[in-house]
């Protein structure tokens, strides 16, 4: 679950935020904004908040300023010892999408750039698994990179590649970015009324109410 890709957050751990503030000139625009887009999952959650991808920090710091109970999930041990160092009294917590601890009465389930590190049968595992633990009217907020329809995806890759980023078209080639219609299918499936809106380029908010 997604666990091929904690080695390079470990690596990234220590620049990480550096790349998120516009420090890196090829992803540049998969963070433009960011954070507005954070502060715009902090404003759609409420009440006990569980956290996945956690990495350093930056949605949680917007998520504790709103006075929510916070508890994150952070497979990266490099990234986790970010955040510690950003809040050492944060309950933070090794775990993924898909293992994590138990929690009662959780009200929102949140993550910035990090569901697409599953698959889709991963991600409806996921979104089977928060409709169970959230009650009627909990919430899923998700920002991540997300498109369209397939044409957008091949565009957005030729379009990195003729500037030059390589690396930004091979990370849209080979990680599970997933398609909206298929969000869309996967968020019904399991018992949620769902909303999307693009906050940038490549970011949309996935905005999700338990029926």
């Amino acid at each position: 679950m997604g666990l091929e890709f904690v080695d390079l957050f470990n690596d990234w751990a220590d620049t990480y935020d550096s790349t998120v503030m516009g420090g890196d000139e090829e992803y540049k625009e998969v963070f433009q904004d960011y954070e507005r887009i954070l502060e715009a999952v902090a404003e759609r959650s409420y009440g006990h908040v569980l956290e996945f991808g956690v990495g350093t920090g930056n949605l949680t710091e917007k998520l504790l300023a709103k006075g929510y109970l916070v508890h994150g999930i952070e497979p990266s041990a490099g990234m986790r010892t970010k955040a510690k160092e950003k809040f050492p009294d944060l309950d933070l917590y090794d775990g993924d999408f898909l293992h994590f601890p138990h929690f009662p009465e959780v009200n929102s389930v949140v993550s910035s750039y990090a569901f697409h590190h599953l698959t889709d049968d991963e991600k409806d595992q996921a979104l089977r698994l928060y409709g169970q633990l959230l009650k009627k009217n909990g919430k899923i907020v998700f920002a991540d990179t997300m498109f369209k329809n397939l044409f957008e995806k091949k565009a957005m890759v030729e379009e990195a590649l003729q500037k030059g980023y390589q690396h930004l078209a091979h990370d849209l080639e080979t990680e599970y970015y997933p398609l909206k219609e298929t969000m869309a299918v996967l968020f019904e499936k399991n018992g949620f009324d769902v909303s999307f809106e693009p906050l940038n380029r490549y970011v949309w908010l996935m905005d999700a109410t338990k029926r």
